[in-house]
């Protein structure tokens, strides 16, 4: 399994967590952006 980490949750973040969310082979283990939680 393959381990990966997404730099940026804005559109195209929150679309790639969700594509391989969806896949058996890869595994998302770390989010990281600069905008608070509480704004997203």
């Amino acid at each position: 399994m393959a381990k990966y980490a997404i730099n940026g949750f804005g559109r195209i973040g929150r679309n790639v967590l969700r594509a391989m969310s969806q896949a058996e082979l890869e595994k998302v283990v770390a989010i990281h952006d600069l905008t608070p939680i509480a704004t997203t």
